[in-house]
């Protein structure tokens, strides 16, 4: 790519920029650009002015830039300025640019001295000027006047740190040369974000303001402090010289002689001055575009398949069709509804990796939170056998039963079934919840109409829940129908019969399975194991003593040990 192509593609930028603001986007491309970063009346607005040859930046002592201004240089080859704030309006007259500058800033931060990081944009069209976009930064200050806060220099710093750490911002660190350069607020930010001077440049002013007997020779020859890109000395106007309205022509040509007379610049004459500045500058430019053009260009193709995406939702309206709003509104439903139907049937085009939702998640709450939830219930077997002898002893009343009544069982299992009713509930609500999860998602797509979005949420929120009363009555409804009636005669239900016929199936199994030999207990069905103390000498001999006894549905063995081998 050549330079000439490379010079108009800073336009195109521009207009990008205008494209995305026009269709009311905001252009997330950080473009390629130049901070001006420096303490306060370094010299940074003269440089500016002197780049474009005109005078047009607020002046005055203190601080006098307060926002942000976002500077595009366009070579043209008639000359005038255009702010964004503006549209459509042309400044001829500089001086009414100055004032519109001062209007804008003082309408946001106040007429105070506040600060604001809103930048200001301000594009100056003249066949002077080379392609270049800069950003002239609020100087670095450290001691708050009139309206500004306590911790104005933090709050300056963190708005230049906001354009620097970019790494396609270019610093242009400018330094006077009456102060000592290893103090640079500019070379210190400059170096925090840049640590191998790739992206900074050094600019030293006021070099006619130096010491008789001093120079910054060692500085501009990049000995004393060296940068990548060097450094570029210039020599700006003197408050005098703008008071008695200097034509910054005039100026340029005594920078010029300055340099070409002075004894310690004078071999070094081409390489210094504002000329030389603004090509070094329109040159770094242009070299960083082309370097960073491959990143750009993929970030700029993935915004536009964004915008193109939301593009293709409104390809078939129709401006001048009456219905269209009812067309609209009908296709954003039905998508709605087919993108609903896909999150809960499973077949949704963006597939989520990172966790379960819609009928996945409704799926694991059956098959697992249900069954977990069942399993979780308490169940005391102690307590439970003290109601089941006193719902027997109730039944009988004052008789001695010889038999185990049905109403005993009855009364103990009912009461058992009805303790599902509580993690059938929660199951229920856990369901609600998560299709209501799955509505919002869906209405994602419509953040473009927030009362759609709205409405659309209540009224199928509203209908899920009406189902949610009707679903927990039936659920209810269920369980009260199991405990209305208990069929003994189901082929599930183990009465006493099953229960006898079961217990000489497992022992005719055992019985073929060791060729008619007897199991040990060990091998047998137990029932219960552990240690007991038999404590009657009648029995054995010796007095109390510990056995390992082990119950099984066949006998009752103990053991010396808990290893079973010693059968006592």
């Amino acid at each position: 790519m050549g330079n000439r192509e490379m010079e108009e593609l800073i336009p195109l930028v521009n207009r990008l920029q205008d494209a995305f603001s026009a269709l009311g986007q905001s252009c997330l491309l950080e473009l390629p650009q130049i901070a001006v970063v420096g303490g306060q009346s370094a010299g940074k607005s003269s440089v500016l002015e002197n780049f474009v040859g005109r005078d047009f930046l607020p002046r005055g002592s203190g601080i006098v830039t307060r926002r942000p201004l976002v500077l595009q240089l366009i070579t043209s080859k008639a000359e005038y300025a255009e702010f964004l704030h503006c549209k459509g309006k042309k400044f001829t007259d500089f001086d009414e640019v100055r004032h519109e500058i001062e209007a804008e800033t003082d309408r946001v931060t106040g007429m105070n001295k506040g600060i604001s990081s809103i930048p200001i944009n301000l594009r100056v069209y003249s066949p002077h000027v080379l392609n270049l976009t800069l950003i002239d930064l609020p100087g670095i200050t450290k001691v708050p006047v009139g309206d500004q806060p306590p911790d104005i220099e933090y709050q300056i710093r963190e708005m230049i740190m906001q354009f620097i750490t970019r790494e396609n911002c270019l610093i242009l660190a400018v330094t006077p040369a009456n102060t000592d350069l290893a103090n640079s607020d500019a070379l210190k930010l400059a170096k925090e974000v840049d640590p191998q001077g790739l992206r900074t440049i050094g600019v030293i002013t006021k070099l006619d303001l130096m010491d008789e007997g001093t120079d910054a020779r060692d500085v501009l020859e990049n000995k004393l402090l060296p940068l990548r890109r060097g450094y570029v000395g210039v020599v700006n106007r003197s408050q005098k010289d703008i008071d008695g309205k200097k034509d910054i022509k005039a100026a340029m040509l005594a920078e010029r002689k300055f340099f070409l007379s002075h004894p310690a610049y004078r071999h070094i004459a081409d390489r210094m001055g504002t000329p030389h500045l603004q090509k070094v500058l329109n040159q770094q430019l242009t070299n960083h575009i082309r370097d960073t053009l491959p990143n750009f260009r993929n970030k700029l193709q993935g915004q536009l398949l964004s915008i193109e995406h939301e593009v293709e939702a409104y390809k078939n309206f129709k401006p001048e069709d009456p219905t269209r709003k009812t067309k609209a509104l009908l296709q954003m439903v039905q998508q709605f509804a087919v993108d609903f139907e896909k999150r809960i049937e499973g077949s949704g085009d963006q597939v989520d990796t990172l966790e379960l939702s819609g009928g996945a998640k409704i799926n694991r709450i059956f098959h697992e939170r249900f069954p977990f939830e069942i399993v979780k219930m308490e169940f005391n077997e102690k307590e439970l056998r003290r109601e089941i002898s006193y719902a027997i002893k109730n039944i009988h009343g004052i008789r001695t039963g010889l038999f185990t009544p049905d109403m005993a069982f009855e009364a103990i299992v009912k009461k058992q079934i009805v303790k599902l009713k509580g993690p059938s509930l929660k199951s229920v609500d856990l369901v609600i919840q998560e299709l209501i999860n799955t509505v919002k998602k869906c209405t994602k797509k419509l953040a473009n109409f927030p009362r759609l979005c709205e409405e659309t949420e209540r009224i199928v929120a509203n209908h899920i829940r009406e189902r949610e009363g009707k679903t927990k009555d039936q659920v209810l409804l269920l369980i009260d129908i199991q405990v209305s009636y208990i069929n003994t005669n189901h082929e599930d239900f183990i009465g006493f019969a099953n229960a006898q016929q079961r217990s000489s199936q497992v022992h005719k199994k055992n019985t073929i399975g060791n060729q008619g030999t007897n199991l040990p207990p060990s091998r047998q069905i137990v029932i219960r194991k552990g240690w007991l103390t038999i404590s009657n000498i009648g029995i054995m001999k010796g007095g109390s003593k510990g056995y390992w006894f082990v119950l099984t549905a066949e006998s009752l063995s103990w053991y010396k040990d808990d290893e079973e081998k010693k059968k006592k």
